[in-house]
């Protein structure tokens, strides 16, 4: 089922340019996107998704990333356990998605060394949608792009109910950080 999904996201993109455009893209199925909730003095609450599928149009910097909410890890099984039935409830709201375009993206411009670009687009968390702004470090890698950052979300922001019992042991804004081998 999880790679039925991933084949379909990135057949759907794929499918939207004329077939001479296809080279432009750069993807990746094995991105990473790891988030931070934890708080002083509480357990760490922490988890790490090494699957995540993103497509980068080169030519004028479109981007799409997808994310299966049961792909992440926790270090305590039980933490992951509560986290796809109580928080995100996974089986409702399978994937969290990411569309947008990367203002000013030039291919040529880019070298070794991080350049910064900002990404505006939509993102979809638990069934909700928002607006997002991120910087985006982007640099040269063979055959392709790395493209890294981190921004915070808030759960409330996505319907994302926290019980008041475990409320002070996850921080109020998620650290989240990513991180794309993007290639042809």
């Amino acid at each position: 089922m999880r790679k039925t999904v991933i084949h379909f996201f990135l057949l759907l993109a794929i499918s939207t340019v004329p077939a001479t455009a296809v080279a432009q893209k750069l993807i990746t199925k094995t991105g990473s996107i790891k988030f931070q909730a934890s708080t002083p003095s509480n357990e760490e609450v922490a988890a790490e998704n090494k699957s995540v599928s993103a497509v980068l149009e080169q030519s004028n910097g479109d981007f799409a990333a997808l994310v299966l909410i049961k792909g992440f890890r926790f270090k305590v099984a039980l933490m992951e356990e509560h986290f796809n039935e109580n928080y995100m409830e996974s089986e409702k709201f399978s994937k969290a998605t990411l569309k947008g375009k990367i203002e000013d993206f030039d291919l040529s411009k880019v070298t070794n060394t991080d350049k910064n670009f900002t990404l505006k687009g939509d993102l979809t968390i638990h069934g909700k949608t928002k607006p997002i702004a991120v910087t985006v470090k982007i640099s040269k890698a063979a055959n392709g792009v790395i493209a890294t950052g981190s921004f915070d979300v808030k759960p409330e922001d996505y319907g994302i109910e926290i019980p008041s019992l475990v409320r002070k042991k996850i921080a109020d804004k998620i650290k989240v950080t990513y991180n794309f081998l993007l290639v042809k």
